[in-house]
């Protein structure tokens, strides 16, 4: 499990949020994912929020 919150480099699908989540978090990417897209269907800051972490997630180095 990675200690910091980063964006992966490998094994993403738009910005790495959601694999960045996931390993933080020893989640599964796939249902991070997953649960991003359907509480997308909920009213709420969802896209909003992804965009903020993509700006303030840094980048993994490797």
């Amino acid at each position: 499990m990675a200690t910091t919150l980063t964006r992966p480099r490998h094994g993403t699908v738009i910005a790495g949020v959601c694999a960045g989540l996931a390993e933080r978090f020893g989640w599964n990417p796939n249902m991070v994912r997953l649960v991003f897209l359907l509480s997308c269907l909920l009213p709420g800051p969802q896209f909003v929020i992804y965009l903020v972490l993509w700006i303030l997630m840094p980048r993994r180095p490797y």
